[in-house]
């Protein structure tokens, strides 16, 4: 029996009422979820360079205006991404979404990880044997799921079978012991020998304290230098047999030595290179994808965003609000979507952070909803009691 036969025959037997026939879910369309363990530093990301305040609370580590690629009068790209995401974005395949994220007010990386990935309604008992992109491939019956992850993440548990596929490679760290040794035996018998060596001492002290801290928050995730080597093999994966993917990337948890940008002739800072790489893993990704790039989504998330103003230690400190990124030739982009405001001393939630205009479960629902024409019903299975938020980026 051909297809329109057979939705004419239910329709008119009761089955498949005339007017739902659009929520019929269209499972081609491609989702990759990117989650960026470690809560990222997304004023660093998306640059408010129309905020005085932010150059204000930011004297070391703000990115200079002049370096900030061009978005709108508001806001400006971190210039690592020049070669990679802003030519999608100029492209009009990517978009940025400030003021994103979940009200969940902990600013505990595990708390909050594991509350995005459920996806359920906060306040509530957690049934951590159902992750929202788990409830999402129940609703979208056909193609499969694939987690790049060394186990299966909570976002993947529940009642579908997920397939998994490990990325794991070795990192390096970015300065050795035996380079900053080097450089103290330069500066040794000079007027700053004595404070560069206790600069150093500090050094090693606080990473060993807050690099400790670091890779638990990443939860095993892959960093992004191994994002970028791997993302050819995952855009492989996902156009021959899988259509929703899910990626964390380790290594966002900034509490020390940013950095600086990477222009100038400059080394680029701890920050910058995060960003050149996972830039650079994203286009190799739609790269690889070919033509399947015309059907895909990918949607760059973190568990919140970091303090507005450095810290003593030319890091930031644990956040709320953050920076969403969604890319794909599916987007309408090359714009900043979703509820803004002007960031002034006066506008921070709780004179530290980003508020939350943007909430993460509507947003997602609402991409959901136009990505697969899920109904009131099926969207409320992944998102129990959300009204989705249609920013019509897809």
């Amino acid at each position: 029996m051909k297809r329109r036969q057979f939705l004419a025959g239910a329709a008119a037997a009761g089955a498949l009422p005339v007017g739902r026939l659009w929520a019929v879910p269209r499972v081609h369309t491609r989702f990759l979820l990117v989650f960026l363990r470690g809560g990222y530093d997304a004023a660093n990301l998306l640059v408010p360079v129309a905020s005085d305040f932010y150059y204000e609370a930011r004297p070391n580590i703000a990115v200079p205006r002049r370096e900030c690629l061009e978005i709108d009068s508001d806001w400006g790209l971190h210039p690592a991404l020049r070669e990679s995401v802003y030519p999608l974005f100029k492209k009009g395949e990517a978009a940025f979404v400030p003021f994103a994220g979940t009200d969940d007010l902990t600013r505990s990386h595990f708390e909050t990880q594991d509350g995005i990935e459920l996806g359920q309604p906060l306040g509530g008992r957690r049934d951590y044997a159902s992750g929202f992109l788990n409830r999402l491939a129940v609703e979208l019956v056909g193609p499969g799921a694939i987690s790049f992850t060394d186990h299966l993440p909570v976002v993947f548990r529940g009642a579908a079978k997920v397939a998994n596929a490990s990325l794991r490679v070795p990192a390096r760290a970015g300065l050795d012991e035996r380079q900053a040794k080097l450089i103290a035996e330069m500066y040794r018998d000079t007027a700053l020998g004595a404070q560069v060596a206790e600069g150093f001492a500090a050094r090693r002290d606080i990473a060993r304290a807050m690099g400790a801290e670091m890779e638990v928050a990443s939860r095993g995730a892959i960093g992004p230098r191994n994002f970028a080597r791997e993302a050819r093999r995952i855009a492989r994966l996902m156009k021959d047999a899988y259509r929703l993917g899910f990626v964390d990337v380790g290594g966002w948890d900034t509490h020390i030595n940013q950095g600086p940008t990477a222009t100038a002739g400059a080394a680029p800072g701890y920050l910058a290179q995060r960003f050149e790489e996972l830039g650079r893993g994203l286009a190799a990704f739609a790269d690889e994808m070919g033509a399947a790039w015309r059907d895909t989504t990918v949607v760059v998330i973190s568990e919140f965003g970091r303090t507005f103003r450095e810290n003593g230690n030319r890091g930031t400190d644990h956040g709320h609000g953050t920076v969403y990124w969604i890319l794909g030739g599916t987007v309408r982009g090359g714009r900043i979507a979703g509820a803004q405001q002007k960031l002034a001393r006066g506008t921070l939630f709780e004179d530290r952070d980003y508020p939350i205009l943007n909430e993460y479960r509507a947003l997602l629902g609402g991409l959901f909803v136009r990505l697969y024409g899920l109904d009131a019903v099926r969207i409320g299975k992944v998102f129990a009691g959300v009204a989705p938020l249609d920013l019509r980026v897809v």
